[in-house]
């Protein structure tokens, strides 16, 4: 384990110095340099980007948009646009996962900053057929289908509404860790279609897809389309912004980060620990640990913590079979499918065009 976060071997690719601290706290470190701006500077910027957007949005009906999860960092967002003064367009996608205090997240604080809601329901035959091929393909990150339907709505609609600016709640202080050996870009749409066309019933859905391409180059380039994180342009303490949030609104917390899915949190809790050997809290502890916002102790502390209850999860198991329209006994047979890799399926980040493509866009940025 690394000396400085906790951090471990359990992620493959996992480099440690010789004082033992790990390339993740390097990494992230020296990514903070470079997009954090906790301070006058950032709020500089801040303003900057604001008034950018207020401007690029006159005669528009929105200045932004933004994808609602009903988790912290984006309904932060929502709630701090009102202080800002930004007309959002927020937009929720309902993957079929989502908890009744997501919902309620969702809805009061967008009443709150008075930001014009959009909620999208993916079909759910699309969606739990998406499901289970991703579940017969025993990758690490069963959380695409949901995450590639989320920003696939989110970015049409951008286009539709003609509108520029995406804000994001993504993060340098409380996500600035997750290694890459334990998952797989949520955004490749070919890698979407080709588990599902080996692993789905073959039967064409219209599960929403987008091509990686798409998302690189077409929405930056030809639409100049920006995605700008206000968080990583001011302070941003995780439990400052929740008691804020639920001060002032009746936004509630839902137990755990992205947890407020319950297919998520049965990911997080269950399928990764149990099947993969990952306990993801080791990289969002160690995130706010880089950031100075817990100790090293403190986080020991939280892993010593039981990740779920026996008794809980397996109520959990039924409610997810049942949404699934499987057995029990079905659902425990796709948990036990040998471990899969998504390096099994079409993956654009190795093909070479997209190497030279992803080179030529760092090199402009």
């Amino acid at each position: 384990m690394c000396k400085k976060c906790v951090m471990d071997t359990t992620d493959s690719q996992i480099k440690f110095d010789e004082n033992g601290v790990c390339n993740h706290c390097r990494n992230a470190e020296a990514l903070g340099k470079k997009i954090w701006f906790p301070n006058e500077v950032g709020s500089q910027k801040l303003n900057a980007i604001l008034s950018e957007i207020k401007e690029n949005g006159k005669n528009k009906k929105y200045d932004a948009i933004v994808g609602l999860s009903g988790g912290i960092d984006s309904s932060y967002i929502v709630y701090k646009a009102k202080e800002w003064g930004l007309r959002l367009l927020a937009v929720h996608v309902d993957g079929g996962w989502n908890t009744d205090i997501s919902v309620n997240n969702v809805k009061t604080v967008c009443e709150y900053a008075n930001v014009d809601l959009k909620i999208v329901t993916i079909d759910w035959e699309d969606m739990k057929k998406m499901q289970l091929a991703f579940l017969k393909a025993a990758v690490p990150n069963q959380d695409i289908p949901q995450d590639h339907a989320f920003f696939t709505v989110l970015y049409s609609y951008a286009v539709e509404n003609d509108i520029k600016y995406v804000l994001n709640g993504s993060n340098w202080e409380t996500e600035s860790i997750l290694p890459r050996s334990w998952g797989y870009n949520a955004m490749d749409g070919k890698h979407v279609s080709d588990i599902y066309k080996k692993n789905g019933d073959g039967i064409k859905t219209n599960f929403p897809i987008i091509d990686l391409y798409k998302v690189k180059i077409y929405y930056p380039y030809v639409k100049k389309m920006k995605i700008v994180k206000p968080l990583n342009l001011m302070p941003y303490n995780k439990e400052k912004a929740m008691k804020e949030l639920i001060d002032n609104t009746e936004w509630r917390y839902y137990g755990g980060k992205h947890y407020e899915s319950v297919w998520t949190k049965f990911l997080q809790a269950y399928y990764l620990p149990t099947k993969f050997n990952i306990d993801k809290r080791r990289a969002h502890l160690s995130s706010l640990i880089v950031s100075n916002q817990i100790t090293r102790e403190e986080a020991l502390a939280e892993l010593e913590k039981p990740l779920y209850d026996p008794n809980e999860i397996e109520k959990e198991k039924e409610i997810i079979a049942d949404k699934l329209e499987i057995s029990i006994d079905e659902f425990n047979q796709l948990l036990s499918i040998r471990i899969g890799k998504h390096s099994d399926y079409y993956c654009t980040g190795d093909s070479l065009l997209y190497k030279m493509l992803f080179k030529i866009n760092k090199a402009i940025k």
